[in-house]
């Protein structure tokens, strides 16, 4: 089980550094600071934000990008100062990124240009990183050069639902008693079970008909076992459904987020249309142990609090080392018997450097053999703590452990 998470990476060049507040050093050599940097002059426009440009270049196209659509731009940034931050010119290679994922000068000023076009913004800190942003980013007001290149049209949002403030008298109820309605119909008759692989694209809106999310609007698909979905009704009705197929479901505000719902989690009834894209079978998730809660009296112990026992014996006759990477297969349950991961439901092997995850994995596989299967209880101090947070669990966990390989 790995301590650290893979992070994702949203977008690239200005992209990154605008919406993740990373800032590129560059060598200014070939940039020229304008000469005007330090202040909009008088023929500059303004806008109601408080944002001044003036156009540097005319452009050849006609059309403008709206605030979701993606855009390919060069630019260069300066603090008033004439001090120079980031530029795409300098690196040679231009930036593209969603516009709705850049400080909110970046946001309205590009959709004042076209194609072709050079503009040079003067942006007040309330619409870049504000007076004293801190992490290395520039603070106060910023001067940006800025052509844009290309305009790449974000895909248009779904459609609301005629009947999206409730479902039509003839909904079919699914088994829990949640409104339905097909769509389109799909393909053949099978559909998912729970814990296998479903690709779903999703709309969900606001009983008002507000759109709250779609994955379509990002072309983003998302792939995930049912058993997942943090909504039971979103979870019940994929698994009623046949590849192809899109369906329609009706929630009330306790069965979406809840009649008190966290901090951003809308409140009322919410209408969801669902689009199985695939699905695919996974082996069903192992059993809980029976002895899960606790080990048994013939474990074996660790003078740091680790229990384990063996459950198949393995085939080689060399044990892992700490600066050792292993290949393994895994189920992972809380003591009350609930499963948080598992490389078998997944249906592949997971390989890592034994030094790189929890102190009860560092120290368990290494009394183990190729071949070999252990479960472990392995107690909180080794493995995230009582109350980890972050969606880690708590408390003594026990693993199944299958040794495949050491590499």
């Amino acid at each position: 089980m790995k301590k650290t998470r893979t992070k994702q990476m949203i977008a690239a060049g200005m992209g990154a550094m605008l919406a993740c507040g990373g800032i590129n050093l560059v060598n200014a050599a070939n940039v020229e600071t304008p000469g005007d940097v330090a202040a909009a002059p008088a023929g500059a426009e303004k806008t109601a934000s408080g944002l001044a440009s003036k156009v540097l270049k005319k452009g050849t196209g006609a059309e403008k990008p709206g605030a979701r659509d993606e855009v390919t731009v060069h630019y260069s940034g300066w603090t008033t100062d004439g001090k120079l931050f980031d530029s795409s010119v300098e690196r040679g290679q231009p930036a593209t990124f969603p516009l709705d994922r850049v400080i909110k000068g970046w946001t309205e000023g590009l959709q004042l240009m076209v194609v072709g076009e050079k503009r040079r913004f003067w942006i007040p800190a309330d619409l870049a990183y504000g007076e004293n942003p801190g992490g290395g980013r520039p603070g106060g007001m910023l001067c940006f050069d800025v052509e844009l290149l290309n305009i790449k049209k974000a895909p248009e949002a779904p459609k609301t639902p005629e009947n999206v403030a409730a479902a039509p008298a003839d909904a079919e109820k699914s088994p829990k008693g949640i409104p339905t309605q097909i769509v389109k119909k799909g393909e053949g008759e099978a559909t998912p079970d729970a814990h296998d692989q479903v690709t779903v694209h999703y709309s969900v809106w606001l009983s008002d008909g507000k759109l709250l999310e779609s994955s379509k609007m990002n072309e983003r698909p998302v792939v995930v076992s049912p058993d997942k979905l943090p909504i039971d009704g979103w979870s019940e009705a994929v698994q009623l459904m046949k590849k192809g197929e899109t369906r329609r479901i009706w929630l009330s505000s306790a069965q979406a987020f809840g009649e008190n719902p966290p901090p951003g989690a809308p409140s009322g009834s919410v209408c969801f249309e669902i689009d199985l894209v695939d699905f695919k079978e996974m082996p069903a998730p192992p059993q809980a142990p029976a002895d899960v809660a606790a080990a048994p009296a013939d474990a074996e112990k660790t003078a740091s609090g680790l229990a384990s026992k063996v459950i198949q014996k393995g085939t080689g006759t060399t044990k892992p080392k700490a600066t050792d990477t292993v290949e393994v297969h895994y189920s992972g349950w809380t003591t009350d018997g609930k499963m948080f991961d598992s490389s078998v439901a997944r249906g592949e092997t997971t390989s890592f450097p034994l030094n790189q995850v929890i102190p009860g994995w560092t120290e368990g596989l290494q009394l183990m053999v190729e071949g070999e299967k252990r479960r472990f209880w392995i107690p909180a101090n080794l493995a995230y703590g009582e109350n980890p947070g972050g969606g880690r669990p708590g408390g003594m966990l026990c693993f199944d452990v299958e040794l495949v390989k050491i590499k």
